[in-house]
């Protein structure tokens, strides 16, 4: 369900002094805050219950709240006999659930002007609630219900068929979309492999037990956290008690993922070709991760001015050289809990596929043979380190980012610390990530016309 979201967009900033006549150095009312520093209201707190049940808040004093559940229950811990899973829970948000019909949930959250929306990544799922702040205890109701009090009627769940078809249809006609899930295909052997969607052969195989197996085994409080934006840490915390310690345990204990390397190709005849050619980098939130950011924002992460020509990016300064027809080259970094994959993604005329591919990982072996200079090393972490700190700005980002280290850590890393790590990037760990790219077993995925793409092995 969507609904307006522009109210819960509005900077943190803006309310931050609300409470007249209240310092906002003081700690909050009863609230049991940790002795190693002194806490401000613009702090974000993080308690975990014995449980395991992560609750981490900012009370930023805005007129809109913004909540959510993370669960580590994403794609990648479905089984051969239930794939396509998540895909179906995330449309399963709006049915009927133990404490509230479909009608219910819908009509209640539009009343307060609320949304509510689910999303997932490889490694987690994701329930959000936007409403005003007068109206926590109505939507909080809905998101609880729809997190933990599921029922997955058989006649409601099949009725999902016709909408799984309709986002397969969707993401089928976006190119990018289609490589980037080939090439985690290629790339791995297990659990990362797993599609965001629902495979073609369990279309409609997805019934109600499924659901309600995959639930029971992954939904488990050890793997939640609860995060909020302009809500009570106390209040936050309440909620997670009484509501949300559901079942204990870690549940089903997923597989590690183990990359492999290889190849996949998409042919079709459209024009344009799109392809990326990666190998495996490092673990999310490592010092190792922060230095593939930097490389990835040194060699050229996109347009960093509005129909912008990346004129600082060594990837489109390389590929310049090799072609003169259109293209778009930059590159890809994505990060994991025990994996991650670096490398660069291009699109290009098919006439010239081939030779853009190869100019751009040759800019990647440039770097890992030195040619980076400290100016270049400067410009990059600046430009990382704006990137980062401009995601935090919208209520979307920083509860994102919230939540995720919340689930991978139990904690909260500030964006002052996070900052100054990128700072201390060298460029020897620069140029180890890329080494470790050159030397590393590739991985590739193409689409389009493909007569002129180089497969792999030729790279």
């Amino acid at each position: 369900m969507k609904g307006i979201r522009g109210i819960s967009q509005l900077s943190k900033r803006f309310y931050a002094a609300a409470r007249a006549g209240q310092s906002l150095a003081q700690p909050l009312a009863g609230l049991s805050l940790s002795p190693r520093a002194a806490h401000s209201f613009q702090d974000v707190h993080v308690s975990k219950l014995p449980s395991g049940l992560v609750i981490a808040s900012l009370e930023n004093h805005s007129p809109s709240s913004k909540i959510g559940v993370f669960v580590n229950a994403g794609c990648r811990y479905e089984t051969p006999d239930n794939q396509g899973v998540t895909h179906l829970l995330r449309l399963a948000s709006s049915l009927t659930t133990k404490g509230a019909s479909a009608f219910k949930i819908c009509r209640g959250v539009e009343a307060v002007g609320g949304s509510l929306s689910v999303t997932s990544t490889r490694e987690n799922m994701i329930y959000t609630v936007d409403c005003l702040r007068d109206d926590i205890d109505t939507v909080m109701e809905y998101l609880i219900n729809v997190t933990t009090a599921q029922e997955f009627r058989p006649w409601e769940v099949t009725d999902l068929t016709a909408r799984v078809k309709l986002d397969k249809a969707e993401a089928a006609s976006n190119t990018q979309i289609g490589v980037v899930e080939g090439l985690h295909y290629a790339a791995y052997k297990n659990a990362l492999c797993n599609s965001l969607y629902c495979p073609d052969h369990m279309v409609g195989n997805i019934e109600s037990d499924h659901l309600h197996h995959f639930v029971q085994n992954n939904f488990t409080s050890a793997r939640m956290a609860l995060v909020g934006l302009g809500v009570d840490h106390a209040v936050l915390k309440q909620v997670g008690e009484q509501f949300l310690n559901i079942r204990s345990g870690s549940g089903a204990t997923g597989a590690k993922a183990q990359y492999r390397g290889g190849e996949i190709r998409l042919a079709s005849t459209s024009g344009l070709v799109h392809s990326a050619v990666v190998a495996e980098s490092a673990v999310a939130g490592t010092s190792e991760a922060l230095a593939f950011s930097v490389l990835q924002q040194l060699l050229g992460a996109g347009p960093h001015v509005k129909r912008g020509s990346c004129a600082t990016s060594k990837l489109v300064q390389g590929v310049a050289k090799a072609t003169a027809e259109p293209y778009d080259v930059s590159a890809f970094s994505t990060g994991y809990s025990d994996s991650g994959l670096f490398g660069v993604y291009s699109i290009s005329q098919a006439a010239v596929a081939g030779d853009v591919i190869k100019a751009a990982v040759a800019q990647i072996k440039a770097v890992a043979d030195g040619g980076v200079t400290a100016a270049d090393l400067s410009r990059a972490k600046a430009q990382l380190q704006g990137q980062f700190l401009m995601s935090l700005e919208t209520s979307e980002g920083l509860l994102e980012e919230m939540g995720t280290q919340a689930l991978a850590t139990g904690s909260y890393c500030p964006s002052a610390e996070i900052s100054k790590k990128i700072d201390n990037v060298s460029l020897t760990d620069v140029s180890n990530a890329a080494k470790k790219f050159v030397s590393g077993k590739k991985t590739m995925a193409s689409s389009g016309n493909l007569k002129n793409v180089p497969f792999v092995d030729e790279i």
